[in-house]
């Protein structure tokens, strides 16, 4: 009876509104944002606060050794075939929808793109997107660093240009659908701005072309394409001494999660140290703003330092209050950021093919500690006392020794 009321008064909940007193509606950028969306940004609140969502870019495109084209018929990840699940954050990026080519900068195409973020939203994925957009002023890649922005924002030569492609970036995020209605979307785009190995990084623009850059992207995206299925993600890269972290902040009204992308470059003690003091002053920036903050891309290429996850990074991460984090791409096996299954299974037999015989009989004697083994063990202590202990473990050693080794 009670399971049944709670379960009634969940569903009230839950038809009735979205919010409550530990939850109170945030300041979006969409203030026509879809339901979906609105329930994405719950989640990730709600998740940040038990932990946080495990996330990998391209996991399910490809990885060391295949791509999707292989394995049509399944959905395939490295991380799957560590852990026996795929990650809970897809990472996908769009480099080259501005040109309407058949595929990504990566050689994803978009059909295979689009099917896969549809598969991991249906089974509870959250999806994150990155634009790796080319030079609009030169035509080069996105780290062709020849000064762009000031050519796109305003009355710019290639306005228009930059125009189209944001309709072609549309139209792709429009094909996302599940059950007739929008995926909602984490979009990431122009990240590491703080850095200057892109187009739109520091030095190849200023402050103000950047969040001009940024306003007028979201305002095209949200007002005249009717996009209201994105959460807009800010994300510099990592904080060096003296660094301003809102140096190219575009406000409020247009910025729903703050992000930071950091990488262990063979550096544990320096990475480990940079990850607990940037999350701390986002924590304390992204507090202030009621706004969601996660660790929106890291890694330690090839994984290379032994323990790395659990010794150098968690402690770090570990209720640091992120609502997400995104390792980076398995490309090859020189350039990779998550373990992949070996190629032999005696690879995870960690003590070894064979186990000492005395081991065996004392994981079969520890089985015998059930209530039935225990009423015997009190028995036979109240009778001869505590130098019976010995007694309930010979038959589970004899019966190790003589019937299932020899």
């Amino acid at each position: 009876k009670n399971a049944f009321l709670i379960i009634i008064i969940i569903l009230f909940s839950s038809c009735s509104s979205l919010y409550n007193s530990v939850y109170t509606k945030p300041k979006l950028v969409d203030i026509k944002v879809s339901k979906n969306t609105k329930i994405l940004h719950k989640k990730l609140f709600y998740t940040a606060k038990e932990g946080f969502a495990d996330g990998h870019q391209d996991a399910t495109s490809y990885g060391i050794g295949w791509k999707e084209a292989d394995f049509s018929n399944i959905i395939k990840s490295d991380v799957k075939d560590i852990v026996g699940d795929l990650p809970a954050v897809f990472g996908f990026d769009i480099g080259r929808i501005e040109h309407e080519n058949d595929a990504n900068l990566d050689s994803v195409p978009f059909e295979t793109m689009r099917k896969l973020i549809i598969d991991a939203h249906k089974n509870g994925g959250i999806i994150t997107i990155s634009w790796h957009a080319d030079n609009p002023t030169t035509g080069g890649d996105s780290r062709d660093k020849t000064p762009a922005v000031k050519d796109i924002i305003g009355n710019g030569i290639y306005k228009e240009k930059y125009e189209k492609w944001l309709n072609n970036v549309a139209n792709f995020i429009k094909t996302l659908k599940y059950k007739g209605k929008l995926i909602p979307i984490l979009f990431r785009p122009y990240h590491e701005m703080n850095g200057a190995w892109f187009w739109w990084g520091e030095g190849n623009c200023t402050s103000e072309e950047y969040i001009q850059l940024w306003q007028e992207t979201v305002t095209i995206l949200r007002d005249k394409h009717k996009l209201h299925n994105l959460l807009y993600v800010y994300s510099p890269n990592k904080l060096n001494p003296g660094d301003n972290y809102t140096k190219y902040y575009p406000g409020d009204d247009y910025v729903d999660v703050f992000g930071i992308d950091i990488y262990d470059f063979k550096n544990s003690e320096e990475y480990a140290n940079a990850v607990k003091s940037s999350l701390e002053l986002v924590k304390q920036i992204a507090t202030a703003k009621n706004k969601l903050f996660a660790f929106t891309e890291t890694g330690l290429e090839t994984i290379s330092t032994q323990n790395w996850y659990s010794e150098v990074l968690y402690p770090k991460i570990e209720n640091s209050g992120i609502a997400w984090i995104l390792f980076w791409r398995n490309h090859k096996t020189t350039h990779h950021y998550r373990k992949r299954a070996q190629k032999s299974k005696d690879d995870y037999l960690l003590g070894g093919k064979s186990i000492p015989w005395y081991m065996l009989g004392l994981s079969n004697a520890s089985g015998m500690f059930d209530i039935s083994g225990t009423i015997w063990l009190v028995t036979l202590m109240f009778v001869y006392g505590i130098k019976s202990a010995w007694i309930p473990w010979l038959w589970p050693v004899f019966n190790q020794i003589f019937l299932m080794v020899y």
